[in-house]
């Protein structure tokens, strides 16, 4: 239950910062080509159509994660390789832009990327490892249970 409700929550915070991004990115891009600044020699039609294209790819990689949330949250089991490794690389980029957002944007802006992360990880963490992640060649015996309580042994004298 709280798998799925963790994963439904990701999702409709993802979605929200996807908008957001797209959003902050349209009005940079607009407000590079209005004031036609170059800098450094840069063209400035060329860097507001790089700041429409990041919002484009930002907003594209967050939503490809909110579905991936969601049809974890919809199945209620674990995401598959390539969603774990798409949600590692999300979550990656969470810290480092929380740590950015700390001495840039302020306190609040780290809070909220650090609850994304917290999502994020509680994603990948909660859902217990099936046994075909473990070793690859589907289902495997379950490990032994532990010996009893009377028959447990220091390793060391």
């Amino acid at each position: 239950m709280v798998r799925r409700l963790v994963a439904g929550l990701a999702a409709i915070v993802l979605v929200a910062e996807a908008a957001v991004l797209v959003l902050v990115h349209i009005v940079l891009g607009r407000t590079t080509a209005n004031q036609s600044m170059s800098i450094a020699g840069s063209d400035p039609d060329v860097m507001s159509k790089a700041t429409y294209a990041m919002g484009a790819g930002m907003g594209a990689f967050l939503l490809l994660c909110a579905v991936l949330c969601a049809l974890a949250a919809l199945r209620d089991r674990p995401p598959g390789r390539f969603a774990r490794v798409v949600l590692v690389a999300a979550a990656v980029t969470h810290a480092v832009l929380g740590m950015l957002a700390v001495g840039l944007v302020g306190w609040a802006a780290f809070a909220a990327l650090m609850l994304i992360l917290c999502l994020l990880v509680l994603i990948l963490t909660l859902y217990p490892a099936t046994a075909r992640e473990t070793d690859g060649e589907g289902p495997a015996e379950d490990a032994p249970p532990p010996p009893p309580f009377g028959e447990l042994k220091p390793t060391s004298p």
